[in-house]
């Protein structure tokens, strides 16, 4: 299996693990937003490992903000997918804004807000 594969299958079951949990705070959603984004973007992304890196980022960052907290479970498929992530390389931090959820569509998709 591939990376692009993996990154697929890991960002889809955290997907579904994020989608199950009944308490939803703004951030909880905005994360899933973006995981659902990187999951569509996967297949066309030139590099998946620095789209992997901007998403790991981002979900740190927000999750920091909303003080959520990940059981041992989702934390497991989010280490893989730092892990994944890594091998972009210190160039994949560039042009990637922690907190920019825009950073994630494109100029003609719709972002949706959360608050």
């Amino acid at each position: 299996m591939n990376d692009r594969q993996r990154a697929k299958e890991l960002t889809k079951k955290l997907l579904q693990q994020l989608d199950k949990k009944t308490d939803r705070p703004a951030e909880l959603l905005d994360i899933i937003d973006v995981l659902l984004q990187v999951y569509t973007k996967l297949d066309q992304t030139k590099d998946p490992a620095v789209l992997i890196n901007h998403f790991i980022n981002y979900l740190r960052s927000t999750a920091l903000k909303g003080k959520l907290h990940f059981p041992p479970a989702e934390e497991k498929i989010i280490i893989e997918l730092e892990v994944l992530g890594q091998k972009a390389g210190i160039n994949g931090n560039y042009l990637g804004g922690y907190t920019d959820k825009s950073q994630f569509y494109s100029i003609f998709e719709h972002v949706p807000q959360r608050d």
